[in-house]
């Protein structure tokens, strides 16, 4: 059954956290739609950005979208101008209190959405598909991953037949629940139809406990860098206790 599900769903709440995270009471079904349309929204407006994944959490007056992407620079803009407009965007679309954050994805060769968006983009250019799947697996692996895998199905070369052709390297243990595989989906739009393209990315194994909630992890790491020390205490005491001894 590993085979056929999203293995980003199977690790939900194990090491892989929430895209949205909040909680709806009566307007569950509002929110869910609206958390949508944000995403649609971003991904059609910054589709240059090389975005990895969007992720919303609200409270009773506040939006906070995360948008982690490998060019921070496009969605900042010049002077933060390019975000401030977008923030306004999305406060007259959707009436709402709008904050943005941005994350710089540090290695975008190991990240799914990427690599597939990637893919899709080259096909569509006209660029042979198997040449941009090669040149996209041997980027993966050397970026350090421990196994890619990418599917593509349509009518390849425009032949008449739809067909699906796999190519892999290294491995995917879709069945290990600790092994951290990031997958994409997504389409290339081209003059024979509809081409569908799904990467699977082995990033290794997670054998220490995961904290789901990355964004509140980044500000607690901000935080403790503004302390200077990790516990928030000064060397004093520590000082202090090496003279008695």
């Amino acid at each position: 059954m590993g085979q056929k599900v999203n293995p980003i769903s199977n690790r939900l709440g194990i090491i892989r956290g929430w895209e949205s995270n909040w909680f709806g009471g009566k307007n569950f079904g509002e929110s869910l739609v609206e958390d949508r349309k944000i995403r649609a929204y971003l991904n059609k407006r910054l589709e240059k950005a090389s975005i990895s994944r969007i992720v919303i959490e609200r409270t009773l007056k506040l939006v906070t979208i995360t948008i982690c992407t490998a060019r921070p620079g496009i969605v900042i803009g010049k002077g933060g101008q390019d975000v401030d407009k977008l923030k306004e965007e999305l406060k007259n679309l959707f009436k709402k209190e709008i904050q943005i954050n941005i994350f710089e994805v540090k290695k975008p060769d190991l990240d799914a959405n990427i690599v597939g968006n990637n893919i899709a983009r080259q096909v569509e250019g006209k660029v042979a598909y198997r040449r941009a799947i090669k040149m996209a697996v041997a980027n993966v692996m050397r970026a350090g991953a421990e196994g890619v895998k990418v599917q593509i199905t349509g009518r390849l070369n425009g032949a008449e037949m739809a067909r699906k052709e796999m190519f892999k390297e290294g491995r995917t243990p879709l069945h290990t629940l600790r092994a951290d595989i990031d997958y994409c989906a997504t389409e290339a739009l081209t003059k024979v139809g509809l081409l569908g393209i799904k990467v699977w990315i082995c990033r290794g194994e997670v054998y220490n406990k995961v904290d789901l909630t990355p964004n509140f992890t980044q500000e607690k790491t901000n935080a403790r860098s503004h302390n200077g020390n990790g516990n928030g205490r000064s060397g004093r005491g520590n000082r202090r206790r090496n003279n008695n001894r």
